[in-house]
């Protein structure tokens, strides 16, 4: 029997680009609100908003300065508990992410924790320097040592991310408290569960050096630690379980071992994890460097995930992750069939899909030029050490152009009027050009558009018990060619898929389901980027 999340086809909100109602140029509440019947006519069942709270922006939004407040750049509390209210009208569920690994440095934890008298200095990770430099080796994600120095405190603090983004310390048990109480009230209001970042970092097991590495070093005294373990447990057991909610982990850097220590229902932990692997089907060791993308690789790595782990938050693109077309699929002649045959994939597979906001319309890439136009600060901060390495400025460009978070972060594409009916005002970051062609309202009025073909996906999945219960077994990995099987209770469906600009022949039999072409017969030759699903007689 699969629970309601199992259930649900679930759809990312990062709120600043989503739909600006008051003309300031960022997205907001009321903005969301006003576009919730269209997501419950997709088919929307669940909808993960990125952070909300009062931030600082440093990471936009992923550096918290009050979990229990909203941003005044996205509203009210009183929107909040409208949008909360409108989705449960709709029978929408929503989660938030929960960012409790670190927070700003403008939290008011932090702000008095400065002070090595005050009772919150315990809340982070302070360390004195050692003959003038930082307490040990680490990097930061962000690239970059991961100590920072503190004038007034005359000692360093630990940030695994961005310096604006101090790590809490849960070795004090008054952290874990405060934690639990921000859960609470959260689920008091009617959240129905929380996507949880970087949560398999949480505990620190030693500040001991690290192992050098090409990135990351100390990696091995914080990922994926035991006391990382025995504080999920205790969310789950004093809090979450008195609920009927569910957790989403972004847990970084794990094997399917890993994720199952994480998930298995017996230890209580967390619900699903979103996991990386298949992320890395076009890059070479980290995600900067990327190498030509394979299907077969990509193919590979989600198989082994759907067999080692009983079920998995499925995605191709969120806001840390380029748009999925523009990586997996082509923007060009085959814009339209690849964007269908990589929705065909997410919504085939076993576990929860998570569409993103803008995927359901195959929205790409940005088509930006130069670094002045980029306001992620990961993106700004690898550009910089990268020409601190040599590395020439083409090369600097290439990377960030390919891979920065900015290319999910361009505004939703509405229409083809002005900032794409993004705002009436001047967007927070650029809008892609190409919403003239790539839009909602277009695709909207197109029976053959991808938004529509998303759609009848979505009701497929959900009208469908072998799609979303049953057994997953890969039949044909080869180059440019992904076949897999669903079957439950003497049922089965065969997903044929085409990654290749040209023809694949690809003798199977069946009955025709769906077809990014269209088609109501197919005879065992596959179309470029054409994805089948077939009833097997």
């Amino acid at each position: 029997m699969l629970k309601w999340w199992q259930e649900r086809v679930a759809y990312q909100i990062w709120p600043r680009s989503f739909q600006d109602s008051n003309g300031d140029g960022i997205g907001d509440l009321q903005g969301i609100i006003a576009h919730l019947d269209e997501l419950k006519d997709l088919g929307v069942g669940i909808i993960w908003l990125s952070p909300v709270y009062p931030s600082p922006n440093a990471d936009y939004g992923y550096d918290i300065s009050d979990y229990m407040d909203i941003n005044p750049e996205f509203g009210t509390m009183a929107d909040m508990e409208e949008l909360l209210a409108e989705a449960e009208k709709r029978d929408i569920k929503i989660i938030l992410d929960l960012v409790i690994n670190h927070t700003s440095d403008q939290h008011a934890w932090f702000q008095q924790s400065r002070d090595k008298n005050s009772p919150y200095r315990d809340y982070y990770i302070w360390r004195p320097g050692k003959n003038g430099r930082p307490p040990n080796n680490w990097t930061s994600f962000f690239g970059g040592p991961a100590w920072t120095y503190d004038e007034k405190s005359g000692e360093y603090y630990l940030h695994l991310f961005a310096k604006n983004q101090p790590d809490l310390n849960y070795r004090n048990p008054k952290v874990l408290e405060e934690v639990k109480e921000v859960l609470r009230f959260w689920l008091e209001k009617g959240v129905a569960g929380f996507r949880c970042d970087v949560i398999n970092l949480l505990w620190k097991s030693s500040l001991e050096n690290g192992r050098w590495r090409v990135g990351l070093t100390g990696l091995e005294h914080y990922l994926s630690q035991e006391g990382c373990h025995e504080i999920l447990r205790a969310l789950r057991r004093e809090v979450l379980d008195h609920y009927d909610c569910f957790t989403v982990g972004e847990t970084v850097f794990v094997t399917p071992q890993m994720a199952l220590d994480f998930t298995l229902p017996e230890r209580g932990e967390l619900d699903m994890v979103f996991y990386f692997e298949h992320m890395a089907a076009d890059e070479f060791l980290i995600k900067w460097f990327k190498r030509k993308f394979r299907p077969e690789r990509l193919a590979r790595a989600l198989t082994k995930w759907t067999r080692e782990v009983p079920w998995n938050a499925n995605y191709l693109e969120n806001h840390d992750q380029p748009r999925s077309v523009s990586r997996y699929g082509h923007e060009g002649e085959f814009w339209k069939e690849s964007a269908k045959l990589l929705c065909t994939l997410l919504l085939t597979m076993r576990g929860t899909p998570f569409i993103y906001q803008g995927q359901e319309i195959g929205m790409t890439n940005f088509d930006f030029t130069s670094m002045h136009q980029i306001k992620d600060i990961e993106s700004h901060n690898i550009y910089k050490l990268a020409k601190r390495l040599g590395f020439p400025r083409s090369l600097r460009w290439k990377m960030i152009k390919a891979t920065s978070r900015d290319n999910a972060r361009t505004p939703v594409q509405w229409t083809a009027g002005p900032n794409a009916g993004f705002t009436t005002g001047t967007p927070w970051i650029e809008v892609n050009k190409n919403y003239t062609r790539i839009n909602v309202e277009s695709q909207l009025q197109d029976a053959t558009s991808i938004r529509s073909y998303c759609k009848k996906m979505i009701a497929l999945r959900t009208g469908c018990d072998v799609l979303k219960a049953g057994d997953f077994q890969a039949v044909e990995i080869k180059r440019n060619l992904f076949v897999y099987r669903r079957a439950k209770d003497g049922e089965s469906l065969l997903v044929l898929l085409n990654f290749a600009q040209q023809p694949v022949e690809a003798p199977y039999r069946g009955t025709v389901v769906i077809s990014n072409y269209d088609r109501s017969n197919y005879d065992g030759r596959l179309q470029p980027y054409e994805a089948v699903v077939l009833r097997e007689n």
